[in-house]
């Protein structure tokens, strides 16, 4: 068995741990009110998305998303929450220390004995969901989970959810399909996004995520018999009933959407297995992005 698909098998544990867990750090969390942005890099980043769109969702306070790359400098936060599961990446170590002394920050990660706890003000640990698989899968939704009991929108129905996820058989057909594409509405849009991205990573899928509401907007027209469209959450009406005209298949979110990316994970790592593909050491990939100044 893979690295990767034995964390992902853990996240249900790791999800009662993190809510758990979500009181002792309230202090260094975002409060209600508070102007905050949370950033991140690559799945970091589509949580980030996710994670904003819950706070906002809920009334706690103006909450953006971006990439550590792309953090408007000159915009004003009352805190900033970085997501970093190795605590090395170089972009967002060099946005914690560009807003050292301005702006409070507190960095997530799963792993503290490393440059992160220098750069940040304060310091959430996860270790408990650290991974050996280059491919993020229990980080991801752990660190979702915590945020979410902080804003007081976890339940143990989520964590029963996660478990039928990983128990309950993927729909039939689905892991043959040549092409996926995830949709999500609010909240769920990043989660769509970590979908496709998990499937590219771990298996070198084709695929792609968009809100759903655009998907009838273009995208829908590279819908067609051997394709699937898989929707986080509850989707528009008439969706379901216009991508099964198309000849491909729909996969309709029925469980908590976080569980629904348990779910596609575990997609990834079956179309990994059958296309031969180690779904731990995905090609031109490392753990963390570190980089290095080019030469004078």
């Amino acid at each position: 068995m893979s690295h990767v698909e034995n964390e992902l098998n853990s996240q249900p544990e790791c999800w009662s741990r993190a809510a758990a867990l979500a009181g002792r750090h309230a202090a260094v969390l975002p409060a209600a009110g508070e102007r905050v942005a949370i950033v991140g890099c690559g799945t970091s980043y589509f949580m980030a998305q996710a994670v904003a769109g819950l706070r906002e969702g809920a009334g706690q306070g103006e909450t953006d998303a971006f990439p550590a790359s792309e953090f408007p400098a000159g915009r004003s936060y009352d805190r900033v929450v970085a997501l970093t599961r190795s605590g090395t990446t170089t972009e967002v170590l060099d946005l914690l220390a560009s807003l050292r002394g301005r702006i409070p920050t507190t960095a997530v990660t799963a792993d503290p004995r490393t440059p992160v706890m220098r750069v940040a003000d304060e310091l959430v640990v996860l270790d408990f969901a650290e991974e050996r698989s280059v491919v993020q899968t229990r980080f991801a939704t752990t660190v979702v989970t915590l945020l979410r009991a902080h804003l007081g929108l976890h339940s143990d129905a989520v964590v029963e959810d996660a478990r039928t996820a990983l128990a309950d058989p993927l729909p039939e057909g689905l892991a043959e399909c040549t092409e996926f594409t995830f949709l999500g509405r609010g909240w769920t849009v990043g989660l769509a996004q970590e979908a496709g991205l998990k499937m590219r990573e771990a298996s070198l899928s084709w695929t792609e995520a968009y809100p759903a509401m655009e998907y009838r907007h273009g995208p829908i027209s590279i819908a067609t018999r051997g394709t699937a469209t898989w929707m986080f959450g509850e989707a528009p009406a008439g969706l379901a009933g216009q991508v099964r005209a198309t000849g491909a298949m729909w996969v309709a979110g029925e469980l908590d959407p976080l569980a629904e990316l348990v779910r596609a994970q575990r997609l990834a790592v079956e179309v990994a297995a059958a296309r031969g593909v180690d779904p731990d050491l995905p090609r031109h990939l490392s753990r963390s992005v570190i980089l290095t100044p080019p030469a004078s």
